[in-house]
C-alpha cells in the first residue's frame, strides 16, 4: 500500500515500498508518468528514487490533502511495466585505489572482480546525493563489500565505486565512502545540458573494461 507523508510544507513523499526492487521502481516511474500526464494543478516537479516519489507543489495553488487525494486515486491503476530502452555502455578503466582491498575481501582475483562487475547490466535506481551521482544495482552477492570506515574528502568525477549490493558513479568531484574500483571518462553531469544528468532512474547501463 502506498504511503504519503509531508516533506516540509511544499512537498509530499509517496512511498511504495521499503526495499531495492525493480518492481517497486516500476511503480514509482509509472506514478511519475501518470502525474506528468494529468498535469495536476499546483504540482511543480517530481523526484523519483528507489521506492518513492517526492512531489513538490505550490501551496498557493493546491494543498497537501488535495494533492494526496489525487495521487492515491492512481494506486492500482498505473502500468508498472518499465519501458526498456537500449543499454548504455560505460567504458571503464579498472584501476581504482580500492580494487586491491576488494580483491582481499571477496577472495577473488583482480580479473575476477572486473569480470564479475562488468559481467551484467545494471538498472539505475536513483540519481542524487551529489549532482548526477548514479546509484545502480544489483551487484552479485560475492561483490558485496561494506562502505569505507572513513569516507574520502575528495573523490574524482567519473570514479566508479561499490558498496553493499550497489555500484555507483561519481558524476562530479565530491566526498564519498564507496570502494573505488575504476573510473570512466564519460561526462555524467553538465549543468548547461537539459537534462543536466546523463542518467535517470529506469535507465540501464553496462560497464565495459578498457585499458
Amino acid at each position: 500500500m502506498w504511503q504519503v507523508a509531508p516533506a516540509g510544507d511544499r512537498a509530499l513523499l509517496v512511498t511504495v515500498g521499503r526495499t531495492i526492487d525493480p518492481s517497486l521502481l516500476g511503480q514509482v516511474l509509472a506514478l511519475d508518468k501518470a502525474l506528468a500526464g494529468r498535469r495536476l494543478s499546483g504540482l511543480i516537479s517530481t523526484v523519483p528514487a528507489y521506492a518513492s516519489l517526492l512531489c513538490h507543489y505550490d501551496p498557493g495553488v493546491t494543498d497537501a490533502a488535495r494533492l494526496e487525494a489525487s495521487i492515491m486515486k492512481l494506486e492500482g491503476h498505473v502500468d508498472t511495466a518499465m519501458a526498456l530502452g537500449s543499454v548504455v555502455d560505460v567504458p571503464t578503466r579498472y584501476d581504482g585505489p580500492d580494487l586491491a582491498r576488494v580483491v582481499v575481501e571477496t577472495n577473488l582475483t583482480p580479473a575476477g572482480v572486473i569480470e564479475m562487475h562488468a559481467g551484467r547490466e545494471y538498472l539505475v535506481y536513483c540519481v542524487g546525493f551529489a549532482p548526477g551521482f548514479t546509484y545502480c544495482g544489483a551487484l552479485p552477492d560475492q561483490l558485496s563489500v561494506p562502505r569505507l570506515a572513513s569516507p574520502r574528502l575528495r573523490v574524482s568525477a567519473g570514479s566508479i565505486g561499490i558498496a553493499g549490493r550497489q555500484t555507483g558513479i561519481y558524476a562530479v568531484e565530491s566526498p564519498g565512502g564507496w570502494n573505488l574500483i575504476g573510473r570512466t571518462a564519460l561526462r555524467l553531469f553538465d549543468p548547461a545540458a537539459d537534462p543536466p544528468a546523463r542518467f535517470k532512474p529506469g535507465d540501464r547501463l553496462r560497464f565495459i573494461p578498457t585499458s
